[in-house]
Parts: C-alpha cells; sequence; structure tokens
C-alpha cells in the first residue's frame, strides 16, 4: 500500500507488523530513502512505486526556477535513492522511467513537477493492474486441494496492492479453490512470519508456518505439492529473489515439484545476467542478533546476502501480467 496526499507519501512501516500498525508519512526524499533502506519500505515492486514517489517529493519541494534546474534536483534525487538498495530492479526502472520523460521537456517548471506526479502515479497505478492480471493468469495453475509453499513476502505489502505470489493465492482462494499454503519464516528478517502469515491470516487463507530449515522436510513428506514465489529481478539467465529462494527451488527440483515465480516485467531484466547483478550484503547484526538480542558468539564473522540466484533450470513458469512463461520461452530472453 502506497499513496500520495498532497506532498506526503503515505504508507505501511513494515518493521512494525504484525504486533503494531505504523503509518509512515514521507515528506522527502531523504525520508524516502531511510524507509527504503531499512526495510520499512520493501517488496521490488513496491519498491519501484515508492522510488517513483520519491521523485515526485523532490519535484513538489523544489525551489528551482528553471528547468535545468529542476532536472538536476530531480537527478540528485534518483542518486540518493539509487544508493538504498542494489538488487531490485524495479527502484532503478521507475527511476530511470521518470527522467528519461522528463529530460527535454520544453514545458513550464509547474508542468514538468506535474508531469513527474502523474509518472509516478501512473506507474503505482500500473504495478496493482498488473498484480490483479499475475493473480488471474497465476490462478490457472491451481487446483482445489493444493498446498503451496510460499518463500519470503510477494503479497500486498510488497506491492501497491494485490500481492504477486500471494495475488495467486489470493485470486485462486477468491475463485473457491480449497487451498492451503506453506509460509517459510525466511530468515534472518523473518518476512514469512511477520508479513506472509499475517496478510493469509487476515484474509482467511489458511496457512502453516514453517522454518527455513522444514522445507526439505515437507516436500519430502508430500505436504506441498505446488511453490510459489515473487522476484526482485529477472534476468537472462536466472531469477534473483530473497535469500534461501535458490534451495527451495533446487529441493522442489529434486521432489519434483513445479517451482513458479510470479512478477511483473518490470521485474524483467533481460539486458544482464546473474552475474552482472550485484547482490546486496546487509548488516551483520541481522544475523547475529534476534530481537536486539545477540545470540551468536560475539565477533564472530558474518555473511548475509539479501537474495540468491536461481538459475532458469529450476523454474517451472514465470507468471506476468501478459501471460504465463514456460520453459520453452526463456530461451528467448537472450535474444
Amino acid at each position: 500500500m502506497i499513496e500520495w496526499r498532497d506532498g506526503t507519501v503515505i504508507t505501511i512501516d513494515q518493521t512494525k507488523l504484525p504486533h503494531e500498525t505504523v503509518i509512515l508519512e514521507i515528506k522527502n526524499v531523504d525520508e524516502m530513502a531511510e524507509a527504503i533502506k531499512n526495510l520499512r519500505i520493501r517488496g521490488a515492486p513496491l519498491l519501484g512505486a515508492a522510488a517513483a514517489f520519491g521523485l515526485a517529493l523532490a519535484a513538489f519541494y523544489s525551489k528551482a526556477k528553471s528547468n535545468e534546474q529542476l532536472l538536476a534536483d530531480l537527478e540528485k534525487a534518483a542518486k540518493i535513492i539509487k544508493s538504498t538498495r542494489p538488487t531490485a530492479v524495479n527502484l532503478f526502472w521507475a527511476l530511470d522511467r521518470i527522467l528519461t520523460k522528463v529530460r527535454g521537456f520544453s514545458g513550464t517548471d509547474h508542468e514538468l513537477k506535474t508531469l513527474v506526479l502523474q509518472e509516478a502515479q501512473r506507474i503505482a497505478d500500473e504495478d496493482a493492474e498488473a498484480n490483479r492480471a499475475i493473480g488471474k493468469n497465476g490462478a490457472e495453475l491451481i487446483n482445489s486441494g493444493d498446498v503451496i509453499l510460499t518463500h519470503c513476502n510477494a503479497g500486498e505489502l510488497a506491492t501497491v496492492e494485490y500481492g504477486t505470489a500471494l495475488g495467486v493465492i489470493r485470486a485462486a482462494w477468491s475463485q473457491g479453490k480449497k487451498i492451503r499454503v506453506i509460509a517459510t519464516e525466511t530468515r534472518p528478517l523473518l518476512q514469512g512470519a511477520r508479513l506472509t502469515a499475517y496478510e493469509l491470516k487476515r484474509d482467511g487463507i489458511p496457512v502453516t508456518l514453517i522454518t527455513d530449515n522444514m522445507v526439505g522436510y515437507v516436500m519430502y513428506r508430500r505436504i506441498v505439492n505446488k511453490v510459489i514465489v515473487g522476484a526482485d529481478r529477472i534476468v537472462q539467465d536466472a531469477v534473483i529473489n530473497k535469500i534461501g529462494t535458490f534451495t527451495v527451488a533446487v529441493l522442489a527440483h529434486e521432489h519434483g515439484l513445479p517451482f513458479y515465480v510470479a512478477a511483473p516485467k518490470s521485474t524483467f531484466d533481460l539486458t544482464r545476467k546473474a552475474e552482472e547483478v550485484i547482490i546486496e550484503e546487509r548488516n551483520p547484526d541481522e544475523v547475529t542478533h534476534f530481537s536486539a538480542q545477540l545470540v551468536a558468539a560475539k565477533g564472530v564473522e558474518v555473511l548475509n546476502p539479501a537474495f540468491d540466484i536461481t538459475p532458469l533450470k529450476y523454474v517451472t513458469a514465470i507468471i506476468a501480467e501478459d501471460g504465463i512463461y514456460y520453459q520453452r520461452d526463456f530461451a528467448k530472453f537472450e535474444e
């Protein structure tokens, strides 16, 4: 959820869920950058909309006296936002889309500011529409009786509305299909436990929470029969998503289970291969601490990548707003 209200961006502080619903009121680029960097705002599609509204804030409050000065303010704001999180492509896509739109604009400064806000709102509206189309397309792959495993949070909270992976689940449920969900806790920040379980429970969709290291067990015991996850970036040869996704995909492959990825086209980055993508490394405290309590040996060395890389050979299909891409379609990604 994110919206523009006369110079303020309104969204939910996801770090406070599920125990508190705290509304963020973001009024400038620095506040937007802080919210993104510290995961108050997270989820690849939502990051795209948030980044776009960050530029809208820069335009709205700019004191520039010319289009050239205003463009310089926007370029500076984009640089600040781009420095927050390097992996999810939607953030960069949204910023570049707006900057491309405004470069060379010949109208008045007021018209240019209006253009930035209109384009940001369009990006948000398009994401909401795309998510519902993803849900409709993906629901075709879901049958009554399915038990679906999902990893991390690719729901309404990670998007402008409805969700990608959870959008598919939500659409299938609304069609009357009797399904259940197995949600991984998603260490180290527990997005599955805090956010996915919260969304599904709120919506009345049956959900069972497991630890990340139970995935092999539930597949071996045939407790689940399908996997659906989101994505932070889809490149020519891989899906980049929350750390642990690759493990889930390999286990699904070993057990003969379909592994689906649900993501809007704004997440596709088909000019690159996996080796070209920067994987974000996060604060070691996320691993060594639990609820601010040190649980590891003091001073231990930590590796804490936020994302991993799943080769496309492990992906059964990618569900997008314009249809479903199967293995036979993946070769086109390199064209």
